[in-house]
């Protein structure tokens, strides 16, 4: 049997708890200053280190300060014994916790740091998490005598069982792993669809990519799907990327002169409009006579997919501006109809200001 507690032990116990919250109150301010300091450096993984020490030391000390309460009081083997444990499990727990943060964490850090991985891409962080929780789990019941045997046997008959109940899960989770070890889809990249969605790459997780569009609205595109549909990047190989601008000019143009002068509005368009690229060449490249027109494409440089719309608006209104000022004719398409008593005229389209009157009589 255990004697009675006396006074000294008393005071000796709360002398461990009191030396606990301090070593606590201590180290949490020693880190806080720690971790100041590490938010200069350019490497963030101190700081994600550092940030899980402030959440372990502390109650590491504080279990350190209990257990040592805990030796000074003359407690019984048994209440000993449960005591130590329940320490121990919480001290587990909280360095589980702390660690699947860290590991996490230095994940994202590791794949934002690298260029050609899904720096946020939230797979692998969830599935480092979710490993070193499990690790954890294991190590608790390992210390409470729970034997891991049995249940990592009945976990790999139950597996099977749950992977056929989750087989569409199941495979947008691989389809997703094998997205991101392809590298043809990361995060940040402007994607399109062969059924018509098209936007940025939010996320990639364990089900499902978070496509934003243009309207900054959210797309949510099964892994699975998105892994067996054709779909075009037009952020890879490269983010920058050429458009093609359609225009024609009247037969009577002299094409030397609309090809320097379109030249010239391109350069300034390219040099001028945020967005563009200041070194890409300028090119026109006639290739149609047209029915009306004789029909020729611009080339233009953009720096990602959506700068096109604004410097596609300003090199027409510039061109425009320019073809006026220099005298070069834009035509359209006209048609005239003459109608004459008794007949009918076969409408005959023509191009320019001046319209042809010939037309066949039907009787």
């Amino acid at each position: 049997m255990t004697r009675e507690p006396t006074l000294h032990d008393l005071i000796l116990a709360a002398i461990a708890v009191a030396a606990g919250l301090l070593a606590a109150f201590v180290s949490r301010g020693l880190l806080r200053w720690l971790a100041k300091h590490a938010e200069r450096t350019r490497w963030s993984g101190d700081d994600v280190i550092v940030d899980a020490l402030r959440t372990v030391v502390p109650w590491a000390v504080i279990a350190g300060g209990a257990a040592g309460a805990a030796a000074a009081l003359p407690l019984r083997t048994a209440v000993q014994h449960h005591v130590n444990q329940a320490l121990t499990v919480l001290l587990i727990a909280v360095v589980t916790a702390s660690a699947a943060r860290v590991v996490g964490d230095l994940v994202r850090s590791l794949t934002q740091s690298r260029s050609g991985v899904a720096g946020s891409a939230s797979i692998f962080v969830n599935i480092t998490r979710a490993l070193v929780l499990a690790m954890g789990f294991l190590v608790v019941l390992q210390t409470l005598g729970v034997s891991i045997a049995p249940l990592l046997t009945a976990l790999g008959v139950g597996g099977l069982a749950v992977a056929l109940a989750l087989q569409d899960t199941l495979a947008n989770l691989f389809a997703g792993v094998h997205i991101l070890a392809s590298k043809t889809v990361q995060v940040g990249d402007y994607i399109r669809l062969s059924s018509g969605e098209e936007g940025y790459v939010e996320d990639i997780n364990w089900r499902q990519t978070t496509v934003r569009q243009l309207s900054n609205n959210l797309v949510i595109i099964p892994n699975g799907r998105l892994a067996g549909t054709n779909m075009t990047n037009f952020t890879r190989p490269e983010q920058q990327l050429t458009i093609l601008v359609q225009a024609g000019v009247d037969y009577d143009s002299d094409l030397e002169h609309v090809e320097r002068v379109t030249t010239e509005v391109v350069a300034e368009v390219m040099t001028g409009i945020t967005g563009a690229v200041p070194d890409h060449e300028p090119a026109v490249r006639f290739h149609t006579f047209g029915e009306s027109s004789i029909d020729f494409t611009v080339i233009l440089g953009v720096g990602e997919f959506s700068d096109q719309y604004r410097i596609k608006h300003e090199f027409i209104k510039r061109l425009h501006r320019r073809y006026r000022e220099e005298g070069i004719g834009i035509p359209f398409p006209q048609r005239t109809v003459t109608i004459q008593s008794g007949s009918a005229a076969i409408p005959r389209q023509r191009s320019g200001e001046e319209a042809g009157t010939d037309a066949a009589p039907v009787g």
